[in-house]
């Protein structure tokens, strides 16, 4: 079984660690770094100070609103960079609105998930989205 290497970009430290627990306390091969917005998502990318032994992730599972630079921001950043552009991006957030979906979709994000509310709906969606990227999608080779 492959290992999958996934940056979380998001603000929320209680979101950050219940994705983070949930990735880790699951039967896979799954390596989670965290930054908690845009900026920082990019400097990580892009190996910029402090992040420049930083892999390339497999997966970016990204929320929308944070602070400095948010989620739409970044993942327009992110699919406009030649270097970056083939970095599968789920929108992982609390927002349904149909705006933010549409945007998202028109950015190029490969997929877009609502957080559920309830703890257990929860890791099962971030478990879902892992096994997803794991076992069953075909992801360009790491740098």
């Amino acid at each position: 079984m492959r290992t999958l290497d996934i940056l979380v970009v998001d603000d929320d430290d209680a979101d950050a660690f219940m994705i983070s627990e949930a990735l880790e306390s699951s039967e896979t091969h799954t390596t989670v770094n965290r930054v908690s917005d845009g900026r920082e998502a990019l400097d990580y990318l892009l190996r910029a100070e402090p992040y420049q032994d930083a892999h390339r992730p497999d997966l970016i599972l990204l929320d929308l609103n944070m602070p400095r630079m948010d989620g739409r921001e970044t993942l327009a950043a992110i699919k406009g960079d030649d270097r970056l552009k083939a970095i599968p991006v789920v929108i992982l957030t609390t927002s349904g609105a149909p705006p933010d979906i549409v945007a998202s979709y028109q950015h190029r994000a490969n997929a877009y998930v609502t957080k559920p509310f309830e703890l257990d709906d929860f890791e099962a969606t971030v478990r879902t989205i892992d096994r997803f990227y794991r076992e069953v999608a075909v992801l360009p080779p790491a740098d």
